[in-house]
């Protein structure tokens, strides 16, 4: 009885057996404080990498920017002079080979041609000297006549080819840009360069332009033009021969005039035969173009950085 008295006033408690911790006193305010200031201000070793990255990119930019600079100044200096001298060759070759007096090029070149088209419609048989036809045989039937018709060009008349003309004298503007500039001058700047290239490269369209687009005219101004009063006998005024010239060929056309219920048309038919000076002009017109088009390129990137002009870094790096 006494036992079981016992067991029913016992009790369990989980904490019976732990020990007792002693409570720490707070730390001071001002040492808290102190130790969050150091925690933000000693940088970790990401941000000492971000900054040395950003140091070495700094660094290879105005590395970049001085090799750009030294480099633009040899192509002012050294590389648009070189360039200039081959162009000029170049175009005095061209010259050359025109068949007119052009840059110490006495001219007056001879080319005998035929231009035809079979069967009998159209052909010429002429003397090409210079930029004249001094001579020519025209035989020719339109489809509106089976009749063959004659004419003919004259050396007391002759049939000038203005196209020749001006392309020369655009040929030589573009030597005379180059000539007007000295061969010690120093040019300072990318828009001088590009001033000179872009008169250079204008005068050049302009040539090669004559040679192988020719002007179109009306065909009532091709039958009242100066060049139909070369032809003998004369033609009737319904009829207009045309000489011109594109890329590589002399080209020879002939229109009639019809009335077709009240509504005008003209019947045509034409005749070809190539030049070899003019297969040799026109190459060598390509290839100033290709010259003037590179170092008009090559400028065109130093232009993108405005500063950049001769004598704009420090003296110390002069000396390479």
């Amino acid at each position: 009885m006494h036992q079981r008295s016992s067991l029913s006033n016992w009790s369990f408690s989980p904490y019976t057996n732990r020990k007792h911790h002693r409570h720490l006193a707070p730390l001071p305010e001002a040492i808290v404080i102190s130790a969050v200031q150091q925690q933000h201000c000693i940088p970790n070793d990401d941000d000492g990498d971000i900054s040395f990255k950003r140091n070495t990119k700094m660094e290879a930019e105005k590395i970049e920017e001085l090799n750009l600079q030294m480099e633009f100044e040899w192509v002012l200096r050294e590389e648009v002079h070189q360039l200039l001298k081959k162009l000029k060759f170049i175009l005095i070759s061209c010259a050359h080979r025109f068949p007119v007096p052009l840059y110490e090029n006495e001219g007056k070149k001879t080319e005998k041609l035929i231009l035809s088209v079979q069967p009998d419609q159209l052909k010429a048989i002429l003397t090409l000297t210079g930029d004249t036809i001094t001579q020519a045989d025209i035989s020719f039937k339109l489809s509106k006549s089976n009749q063959i018709q004659r004419t003919s060009i004259t050396q007391d008349s002759p049939w000038k080819l203005q196209q020749v003309q001006d392309a020369a004298n655009h040929l030589q503007q573009a030597i005379n840009h180059i000539d007007d500039v000295d061969d010690s001058y120093h040019f300072k700047t990318s828009d001088e360069v590009m001033h000179v290239v872009g008169n250079i490269l204008e005068a050049l369209q302009r040539g090669r332009l004559s040679l192988v687009i020719p002007k179109k005219k009306p065909i009532d101004e091709l039958i009242k033009g100066r060049n139909m009063k070369s032809l003998a006998p004369n033609l009737s005024e319904d009829i207009a021969v045309s000489f011109y010239l594109q890329s590589h060929k002399l080209i020879i056309a002939v229109y009639q005039l019809t009335n077709v219920h009240g509504t005008m048309r003209f019947d045509s038919c034409q005749a070809e035969a190539s030049i070899n000076w003019l297969n040799e002009v026109l190459f060598l017109l390509s290839a100033g173009l290709q010259l003037c088009q590179q170092l008009k390129d090559k400028i065109s990137v130093f232009s993108l950085y405005k500063d950049f002009k001769v004598g704009s870094r420090a003296s110390s790096a002069l000396s390479y």
